[in-house]
């Protein structure tokens, strides 16, 4: 068989259709991870910019404390990553720190809180 009379064959689309299906969703796969990892990266550029200014407004410009504590990484040591998750997430009562679960996903905030962990906002 050649060409056109291939293509005409009726076990030939039931072979191809497979193939071409598989590839289909091979590609959006593709092209939704690389979506997502923009999406990713744009966000964590906004969440680094909210951690400098909104978070520095009270912990100091350079996180080294103001109105509240110091969050660089040598004054954050003691502190397990849950009690600095929590109290990103829900404020200290009786403090002028808010809660940020309005506005932050739990993963953006143990994003946060490896941010911290590494100074990765001094970098």
């Amino acid at each position: 068989m050649r060409g056109v009379e291939r293509l005409n064959h009726p076990g030939y689309s039931m072979k191809i259709l497979p193939c071409l299906t598989a590839m289909l969703l091979c590609f959006t796969v593709l092209v939704r991870a690389e979506t997502a990892e923009l999406a990713i990266a744009s966000r964590q550029q906004e969440l680094m910019h909210l951690l400098l200014a909104d978070c520095g407004s009270c912990h100091g410009m350079t996180l080294k404390g103001g109105l509240g504590p110091s969050l660089l990484q040598a004054d954050l040591a003691g502190k397990p990553d849950e009690l600095l998750f929590i109290t990103i997430r829900d404020g200290r009562g009786g403090t002028p720190m808010p809660p940020w679960r309005d506005f932050l996903t739990d993963d953006e905030i143990r994003w946060m809180v490896d941010v911290l962990r590494d100074e990765k906002w001094n970098k």
